[in-house]
């Protein structure tokens, strides 16, 4: 089971696409920090009890600006036995000490970066980005343990005006040493002007699944796992062509749980205004193991609109699974 928790709607860049831009007024959450430890510890014991691996993914915003991130990621994963990821722009993991830090964190840490240098620190807004997410990248490459643990990963978010240099930018994290590369196709949810003008076309999509068998091959000669498969991609091509693409039932098809800066638990973050159920109400080991059916009866219930257009990527398989 994959948890993801977005602990807080803070950021510190202004990427255009995103709805946290700090450009962006509008009150900045965060979630609260003993029930984000009390319900981490009940899932630590529905883990034990279950015997299902439990895996907590920390999202923001900008999680990293989240107060005591790493102190209470260090106890959930030493004291209680849970794995914890996090997902960064990276702009608190270059100092000195802070690779330390993260490893002693995090089992995953996954850096958002998009595009090759200046490009990238024009989408971010941060001058310089591109050169501290790589210093970042590489401190913690050069300290792993005999496990590679944290696994690195960078995520990519695909753009038509970034696409021609994505060959470049995988195989240059590559160098950087990342494990792992995964991708999202520009969405228009959050910023529909941005996405109107940098949207992935029809032919974009074309021109990614042709070029990318040679691709994977590169990298996987140089242990670097590219995923891109064939139902990500169809998912894609689906957006650029303006297809729908219906999911009514979702469960056996997605691995996580979603929780929001408001301790609402929902299937994914596109029905957390539908369907939810508050975190207060998730007191015994039992609660947990009935989380996934509750959210699935409600669905059928009374199916979200987003459903009808299923805008998940871990439905459509980002990882891989």
């Amino acid at each position: 089971m994959i948890v993801l928790w977005r602990l807080t709607t803070l950021c510190n860049l202004s990427c255009g696409f995103c709805a946290y831009d700090r450009r962006v007024r509008q009150p900045r959450l965060h979630a609260d920090p003993a029930e984000v430890e009390r319900l981490a510890i009940l899932f630590a014991g529905f883990q034990q009890a279950i015997g299902q691996p439990v895996l907590f993914s920390w999202l923001g915003g900008e999680p990293m600006l989240w107060p005591g991130l790493l102190e209470l990621s260090q106890r959930l994963r030493h004291q209680h036995g849970l794995r914890i990821s996090v997902t960064t722009n990276g702009t608190r993991a270059w100092q000195q000490g802070a690779a330390s830090a993260l490893a002693a964190a995090f089992d995953e840490i996954t850096f958002s970066i998009d595009a090759l240098d200046d490009a990238h620190d024009a989408l971010r807004g941060w001058d310089g980005g591109a050169a501290r997410v790589q210093q970042a990248i590489r401190a913690l490459a050069a300290q792993r343990d005999e496990e590679r643990r944290p696994l690195l990963r960078a995520n990519i978010v695909l753009m038509h005006d970034t696409l021609p240099m994505f060959e470049s930018l995988c195989l240059r994290l590559a160098d950087w040493g990342v494990d792992e590369i995964t991708v999202n196709q520009l969405g228009g949810r959050d910023r529909p002007e941005f996405h109107r003008l940098h949207a992935l076309t029809a032919a974009d999509v074309l021109a990614l699944r042709t070029r990318l068998p040679s691709l994977l091959t590169r990298l996987a000669e140089r242990d670097v796992r590219l995923h891109a498969g064939d139902a990500y991609l169809a998912r894609f091509q689906a957006s650029a062509l303006g297809h729908l693409l219906p999911v009514t039932d979702c469960e056996a098809r997605r691995p996580t749980l979603f929780i929001d800066e408001h301790a609402r638990i929902s299937a994914c973050s596109f029905t957390n205004d539908d369907h939810f159920i508050p975190t207060r109400d998730v007191q015994t080991i039992a609660h947990v193991q009935a989380l996934r059916g509750q959210l699935a009866a409600a669905r059928r219930g009374a199916p979200p609109q987003a459903c009808l257009d299923c805008p998940s990527t871990q439905v459509f398989a980002k990882f891989g699974t």
